[in-house]
């Protein structure tokens, strides 16, 4: 019965040696396979790093690592002097001041009443747009955010785009997709809620 015993324990021994050494090759040089699945993982990721960032700002009625701009707040001197002017600014009182992407940085529009900020709109990047918001989906939206408060369609130009509507305190974020797939988020929106 010990000599089993001894068989067995060595055979054991045996397999979890051979088992350490192929998991250890394996990790001092991954397939090809595993590099290429890790990148999707890792814009997955940071997608979802970029939606929730919103998630805190947005209660006081700002964007994540936007120079403390606020909803309310911010005047338009203000985000001159921060930013500078925009490079496409406002023809009208309803119109926004944008600020173009550019390497590393994202695009941002602003409108602006009695010369406070009254709407901001996120853009995300242009390179590498899948880890930023278009890695956004409906799908993962709802997942961790939950149901939205309100979901609608409407036109711009031909484009059909879906908002949905999240509450942050005092203020409302909506997310704008082009089309009713539920990818291709365009762009953020955060507003004053209205009150009733």
């Amino acid at each position: 019965m010990n000599v089993f015993a001894s068989m067995k324990k060595t055979a054991i021994a045996a397999v979890t040696v051979g088992t350490l050494a192929l998991s250890t090759a394996g990790a001092a040089a991954p397939s090809h396979a595993a590099a290429d699945s890790a990148a999707p993982v890792d814009a997955h990721m940071q997608a979802f790093q970029t939606l929730m960032s919103f998630y805190k700002p947005a209660l006081q009625g700002q964007f994540p690592n936007f120079h403390g701009f606020a909803i309310g707040s911010t005047s338009h001197e203000t985000v001159i002097k921060t930013i500078g002017k925009a490079e496409a600014p406002a023809t009208d009182a309803d119109g926004f001041d944008v600020y173009h992407a550019e390497m590393g940085h994202p695009g941002y529009a602003i409108n602006y009443k009695l010369d406070k900020i009254r709407e901001m709109r996120y853009f995300g990047t242009n390179v590498e747009r899948e880890t930023n918001l278009g890695g956004i989906t409906v799908r993962m939206l709802v997942q961790h955010w939950g149901a939205p408060h309100a979901s609608t369609l409407f036109k711009t130009g031909k484009t059909v785009q879906k908002k949905l509507t999240y509450v942050r305190g005092s203020y409302l974020l909506e997310f704008i997709f082009n089309g009713t797939s539920g990818t291709g988020l365009d762009h953020i929106n955060l507003v004053r809620k209205a009150v009733k």
